[in-house]
C-alpha cells in the first residue's frame, strides 16, 4: 500500500515539472488587415488634402499657412507685436467654434462657450487639431483653422452634429494666457 502512494506521488511529482505547451491559435492573421486600414486612411487623407486645398484655392482674401502638425489657418485677427504663445502647462482661455468645411455652422461658440485648458494635457476632451493650434496663437488673435477629420473627430465622429472621417473648420480666438509656474 506505501509502495503505491509513493508511486502515485512520484508519477504526480513528474507531471508537475513538465511546463505547459502554449496552444497555437487556430488561424493566424498575417498583418494584411493592418496593411489595408493604413493603405485606407491615407487615400482618405489624400482626398481630404485635395478638397482642403481646393478652398484654400478659391479664397483668395486669404493666406493660408500650412502647419506642421497637417492643417491649414489663416488669421482674422493678427498681434504683430506679441512674441507670447501658450507654452506646456499654461492655462488659456478661448473660444471657438465649428463648421463644415464650406462654412456652415455646426456648433456656434456661444453654445460650447468659453473653454480654459491647461496646454499639452492629453486628457482633455478637445481635438487634437484645436490643443495644436492653440500653441500657434497669441492674445486677443483669433485664426481660422481647416483640419482634416484625422486632427478633428476622426473615424468616431461627434455626437450626431459631425459624422465619421468628415474634415472641419474651427475658428479659435485666444483670450488668455495665465503662466502656470509656481511662484
Amino acid at each position: 500500500m506505501k509502495k503505491g502512494i509513493i508511486l502515485i506521488i512520484c508519477m504526480l511529482c513528474l507531471l508537475a515539472c513538465q511546463e505547459p505547451e502554449a496552444r497555437r491559435p487556430i488561424s493566424q492573421k498575417t498583418g494584411s488587415y493592418i496593411t489595408e486600414s493604413v493603405k485606407r486612411n491615407k487615400e482618405l487623407i489624400s482626398e481630404e488634402e485635395v478638397i482642403i486645398k481646393k478652398i484654400i484655392e478659391k479664397d483668395t482674401s486669404n493666406t493660408y499657412i500650412s502647419s506642421e502638425s497637417g492643417f491649414w489657418y489663416t488669421y482674422t485677427t493678427q498681434d504683430t507685436l506679441s512674441t507670447k504663445t501658450p507654452i506646456k502647462g499654461d492655462i488659456v482661455n478661448f473660444t471657438y467654434d465649428l463648421q463644415t468645411l464650406s462654412g456652415t455652422v455646426i456648433l456656434p461658440k456661444e453654445e460650447i462657450g468659453v473653454q480654459a485648458i491647461k496646454v499639452d494635457q492629453s486628457n482633455q476632451e478637445l481635438i487634437s487639431g484645436i490643443r495644436d493650434g492653440i500653441k500657434i496663437l497669441k492674445e486677443g488673435e483669433t485664426i481660422t483653422f481647416l483640419f482634416p477629420s484625422h486632427k478633428a473627430y476622426g473615424y468616431y465622429g461627434f455626437e450626431d452634429k459631425i459624422g465619421s472621417n468628415v474634415p472641419i473648420r474651427s475658428t479659435v480666438t485666444l483670450l488668455k494666457i495665465e503662466n502656470n509656474e509656481p511662484k
